[in-house]
Formats: C-alpha cells, structure tokens, sequence
C-alpha cells in the first residue's frame, strides 16, 4: 500500500480567525485529532470571525490533492473561471453553512502517512464526530466533492458514522474497487499508473529532492507502458520505493480477497451500516465510475428510507460543463450549468437545502419541513433521476472539429428507465446482430490474439490517463497519431483480424437504449487463459464532413476467463473446452437514429486502459513472457452468443 509521509508546515497563528474577500469570508485553520493520535489539517469557513455563535451545518470536504488548491473538476459554470475554494466556500457560508476542506492524511499540511483509498473510512469517521462536538456545528454535517472526494464519502459512510446528514458523491464513491476503478472483469486498469506517477512528481520525497523530482519529470511514460509488465526495482517510479511498492502490490491483488473488502472500496458489503440520510450520485457516460454510482444509487434507495438520486450526464469525468467528450459534441443542452440549474455551486447548494429540509429557511430550519432525524422530507420537484440521452444531432463536423452527435436531458422514478426493456441481439458469422435466435447447428469465428500487438485504446470510460490514454468518445474508424499502439496508415479498428464487428441493418426508425450492457459469449481457446472484450458502438452513415460514416464509441468492457466460475478463486482454462461467459460494459443511454446502426466489437484486449493477459495462465503482473491465443467465439443454436441491452420498447423497437 501506499505510504508517504506527511508534512505539517503550517502556521499555527493560523488559528486566529483570517479575513478573505474583504472580511466577506473568514477562515481559520484546525488540527482535528484522530483516534491515533495523528493531527489532520483543516480550513473552517465562516461569514463571521466568530462562528461559535452561530451553530450551523458544517459542509465538508476531504481532499488529497491540497485544501486550498483550485481544482479543474471544480468548474462552476463553462462561461466563468474555476472558482478558488474561498470563491466556492463563501457561496455556502452566505446560504448559511459553515465550510470545512481537509487535507488528507499525509497529504498537504495533515500529519501522518497517505494510504490510498484504504485509510479514508477512519479519518472521516472521527472528522465528522470531532466537528459534530463543535459549537458552531448544529450536529449535522454533509459532505461533498469530486473523485476522491466522493470517495472518501462513501468511505466514511461506511463506517456507520453517526451525524451524517447528507452526501453529494460527484464522479466516484466506490460500490466495488473489484468491479470499477482498480478492476474490471478481473483485469487491471492501468490509469492506477498513471495516476501513481502524476502524483508521485507531487510527493514530499520528490519535493524535498531535486534530483529525484527531475528524474520522475522525464520519465517517459510512453516507452515505459511498451516495457509492461513491470518488476520490482525496474519501473518508471524505481527511485521512490513506497509508490512502486505499492503500485505493484495493487497490480498483484488480482483475485477478489480481503484486500478489496475493506469497507473504504467495498460499498456494496457495507450498505447497511451507511446513515439513512439523503444522497446525490453523479457521474457522466465516460467516467469510470459509472457502475459504481448506478449501483450506489440504485442501492441506497432500496434500503433506506431517505431519498436516493441519480444525474448522469455526457460528459469525462468531473467536466460536467463542457458539452463534449473526446472528439464529439453533445450540443448546448449538454452541460449541467444552464440547463439542470443555473451553476453547479447552485445545484449543490440548492439540494443540500433540500435534503435538509431548509429549502425557505430564514433565520432556522423550515418547520414544515421538519428536521432530518425526525424524517426526510423528498425533494419537491426533483425527480429521483436525470439522465441524458445521447443522440440525435446531425453527425456533421462543428467549428471546433467534433462530430454533432446532440442529445437532450431525460427525468425517470427509476434506473434503467421504466419504459426501457431487455433485448437480446444474436451474434452472426456473417457480422450481423439480430433479433432471430441461431438455427444453424454449428457456426463460430476464429482469430489469433497475440498480447505483444493489443487493439488500442480509442476513449471509453478512462481518467487520469494522459499521456497513454484519454477518455471520451471518438471515430472507431480513423485512429491517429493520438492514439498509443496505434499505426500507419491508421486503419480502422474494426479492420484488425482480432476484432470482430456485427452490426444491425441501418434503423428504419430511431432506437432509444438506456441501462446496463453486457454480452454472453459461448468461447473456447487454445491457451490455459485468456481475455475477452466487448464495445458497443453508434455507427453514424456518411456524410460530407464524414465520409467512412463515425463509428462512435458509447460503452466497453472485458473478461479475464481464468475468472469464469469466480473472482475469488481462479480457475485456468481447458484448451478446446467451450465456455459461457458474460461480459459486462457499464451502463449508457443513447438513441441510436434512424439510419444508424448498433455495433458490437468483440476481441481480446483494449490497451492500454487494461494491462493485457499474456494467454500464458501466469499472473500478469509477474509474467515474462507471452503466447498467442487462437480465440473462438461460437455463434450456433447450441451456444448462442449475444448482446443483452436495454431498448425503449423493448424488442418492438427494432420490428
């Protein structure tokens, strides 16, 4: 695990109150003590210099990457400047809030050593009962904040943690490390790396030694990613042994054990121990915590009596007011600013207050609506889901050089949409989906899948992944020079031997699918183990500005087959044996216009958002060597493998 040593080098005169913004905003800086003694560094945000006399809830936010620190995934509104955490405090201290932003343990100016992920559920446990016993705390406190800082959230709900009022959990907040954010399908997802050495550049050790800063500045990370897998003592980060011990250590916990139990990644075996108190799950269709803020929301309002609710909007992650993700445009009903509410602090604040139940408070809490411990009130207006639908725009190319693909916002009781149903789409070797069930008695498709050549990573649901990766949506069909593994003369993925491509006939009418995706396939291999992928594509028709059409990626996922019967305990492969496996992308929504066609892509990697099976039956993070697998994927009446969605109508849509 990882472990870096905090540094406490802040003043503390800060304990005296501090004017900002013209005496608007005051601030003061607390040593909140955990139970182990270690001291965490905090920022109390108040419209006073003397919050004692007004017992408030108290709005927190923990945070590893530095509490005073201006954050991009802050964006308030597309036509403003990132606010400061001062700009975005004093937005809450003048709707009658006290603000609290902490550093993390072992990050900024807080005590002790960073333990990713694991640590957090303590440290917010014991935060939120030290500020409850505060007199400017009127015993409810809510928390807030972005990746991280949604995980944290969960993190600390998991702990039982009594005073938590309300949660606004935005991109993140773990139902299951295994399944989303660390795994998927078994397999390892390498934007742990590339997030490992971004912030190993911002360690104490890196700030504290020039060289070894430089050092981690130059690593080239391109070439590194082709040196894969990587071994102890010869990694990019060789020269700073907690972080690549424990990069390592993650890379080799591939099976589900007591590693990915502890309740900081494992909502799901916790729920009941998480407050019954309202909670607002956010996420975006190329995010890589889809699943995991589906499966938060869809959890928390079965079990609880307070009020669940779902946003997912079109966007990457945390750019919740840009109207495009990688290479397309969604249109100006995109954003979340202009359209859900006037600005992103205004939707959060607005829905604190009505979780709270102080939506026309003046000088106290609403007496109609009650206080939260003695029953929450439902938000009024707000529907228990907003999501937006992709599609629909023209597929001409706009100013900025990305494809209209439009879209419009949606509001549902539930997730996946009522008025959406199953519908099975039949593999065919003739690279058809249909709706017909196989008759033939044996039909399947063969191709070589060799590890040293994976198919590239084109967008998806990927974070943090620059320079190797980026998320989004992008042309299936045309692969550049952006795109790492990628060659001249650029062809299109579905061109490769080791993808195959099934597609239904043009639309004759627009096909509305919303919820989750998955795909049983009925294979075989000649290797001991192997890997199976899956991508659901929007395949627009051509048009001027696109004249191959736009193969748009909506949704992937993959497999590591030596998990076929369990994650918790692996099982190699027979060689020529046929297995039914399921292969499960997150959820999306999207309508599929008229002319259009569904695509399913099927191979056997998606490099470099997944490290890669070596087909040898070796863990990857220990193998030195590779084989080339021949894959089958089978396609007859006996083992018909095919494509589950969710279609609005279900299968009429497609009659």
């Amino acid at each position: 695990m990882l472990s870096v040593t905090g540094v406490t080098s802040y003043d503390t005169s800060h304990a005296r109150p501090e004017p900002l913004q013209g005496g608007a905003l005051w601030r003061r800086t607390l040593r909140i003590r955990m139970r182990d003694g270690v001291h965490l560094a905090a920022d109390l945000y108040s419209a006073s210099p003397e919050p004692e006399t007004t017992a408030l809830p108290v709005l927190l936010e923990r945070t590893p990457y530095g509490r005073r620190a201006q954050r991009g995934s802050d964006q308030d509104r597309s036509d403003a400047p990132v606010p400061r955490p001062e700009d975005i405090a004093r937005h809450f201290t003048e709707a009658r809030y006290h603000v609290v932003r902490q550093d993390c343990r072992g990050r900024g100016d807080s005590e002790g050593t960073f333990v990713k992920y694991l640590g957090e559920g303590p440290d917010g446990a014991d935060t939120i009962a030290w500020l409850r016993n505060q007199p400017w705390c009127d015993g409810r406190v809510v928390m807030t904040g972005v990746s991280y800082s949604a995980h944290v959230q969960a993190a600390a709900a998991a702990e039982g943690t009594t005073g938590l009022a309300a949660m606004f959990q935005d991109s993140g907040g773990f139902s299951s490390a295994y399944d989303a954010g660390m795994r998927m399908g078994g397999a390892f997802e390498l934007k742990q790396v590339t997030w490992t050495l971004r912030h190993a550049v911002e360690s104490p050790e890196a700030t504290a030694d020039p060289v070894l800063a430089e050092e981690l500045r130059r690593v080239d990370l391109t070439g590194w990613f082709g040196a894969m897998p990587w071994r102890p003592g010869c990694t990019p980060l060789r020269h700073l042994s907690a972080y690549e011990d424990f990069l390592l250590e993650q890379w080799r916990q591939d099976t589900f054990g007591d590693y990915y139990r502890n309740p900081a990644i494992y909502g799901r075996g916790f729920y009941e121990r998480f407050p019954d108190a309202p909670s607002l799950h956010m996420g975006s269709w190329y995010d890589p915590y889809v699943r995991s803020t589906i499966e938060n929301f869809t959890a928390l309002r079965k079990l609880k009596s307070a009020p669940s609710y779902l946003v997912m909007g079109p966007w990457t992650h945390g750019h919740r007011c840009e109207t495009y993700a990688g290479d397309v445009d969604f249109g100006p009903r995109a954003t979340l600013d202009g359209n859900l509410a006037p600005s992103y602090l205004e939707f959060r604040r607005r829905w604190f207050d009505r979780a709270l139940g102080r939506e026309d408070e003046g000088e106290g809490v609403n007496p109609e609506s009650g206080h939260p411990e003695n029953g929450h009130p439902e938000n009024g207006d707000l529907p228990a889901v907003q999501y937006f639908l992709m599609g629909g725009g023209d597929g001409r190319r706009d100013a900025a050089g990305r494809m209209r693909h439009g879209g419009a916002w949606r509001t549902d009781t539930r997730w996946p949409p009522a008025s959406t149903g199953p519908v099975a789409l039949y593999l065919t070797t003739d690279g058809a989906l249909t709706t017909a069930p196989p008759t033939v008695a044996a039909a399947s498709v063969t191709y070589d899948f060799d590890p040293r050549r994976p198919v590239p990573t084109m967008g998806g649901q990927v974070t943090s992944g620059e320079p190797v990766m980026t998320g989004g949506a992008y042309d299936q069909n045309a692969p550049d020079a952006r795109v790492y593994g990628a060659r001249e003369p650029y062809l299109p993925l579905d061109s490769r031997p080791d993808v195959i491509s099934l597609t239904t006939p043009p639309l004759e009418r627009d096909v509305v699918l919303a919820g989750p995706v998955s795909a049983q396939l009925y294979i075989s291999t000649t290797a001991p183990d192997t890997d199976f992928t899956i991508k659901l594509i929007d395949v627009h028709p051509p048009n001027a500005d696109y004249p191959h059409g736009f193969a748009m990626n909506l949704t992937d996922g993959i497999v590591r087959c030596r998990f076929h019967r369990s994650y918790e305990r692996p099982e190699l492969l027979t060689p020529g044996e046929v297995y039914a496996i399921e292969v499960t992308a997150p959820d999306t929504a999207n309508t599929f216009a008229a002319g259009h066609r569904i695509r399913l892509d099927v191979s056997s990697s998606n490099f470099p958002r997944f490290d890669v099976n070596t087909n040898t039956g070796e863990p990857e993070a220990a193998a030195r060597r590779t084989a080339i697998a021949t894959n089958t994927v089978h396609m007859d009446a006996g083992r018909p493998s095919h494509l589950r969605v969710r279609l609005e109508g279900g299968t009429a849509a497609l009659a």
